[in-house]
């Protein structure tokens, strides 16, 4: 079964990263999930406000979302137990990893575009 992966600032915007993750990840041959309070569907998926929101486990998340909003995430990839979280160039600010570190998760810092073997480039 293909890994269900969370694209966390997911954007129709297809120049931003959080859309070029979401295709970089479905070319990949995973399930993807949008998450972005402001959208309800990115690429032709149904966009879920938080991970929260989304019926059934995650994977992984890839974080694309700005310090300030990344501080709450983790908090939310902590309730949901998500396994492999990849902070985005960005997104890895102190903060993020200090919280993410006390939530007991263990973000992995890189281009999680990169981590599946695509270029940023491509999309």
């Amino acid at each position: 079964m293909a890994k269900r992966v969370a694209i966390i600032g997911a954007s129709s915007n297809r120049g931003k990263y959080g859309n070029k993750a979401l295709r970089a990840f479905e070319r990949q041959g995973y399930t993807v999930i949008p998450i972005n309070p402001h959208e309800t569907e990115i690429e032709g998926y149904r966009a879920y406000p938080s991970v929260l929101d989304v019926p059934g486990e995650i994977d992984m998340a890839t974080v694309y979302v700005q310090p300030d909003a990344g501080v709450r995430v983790m908090e939310d990839i902590a309730k949901k137990h998500i396994p492999e979280v990849w902070l985005n160039p960005g997104a890895d600010s102190p903060d993020v990893l200090a919280r993410a570190r006390e939530l007991g998760l263990q973000p992995i810092q890189a281009c999680s575009i990169m981590g599946i073997g695509e270029s940023p480039g491509r999309f």
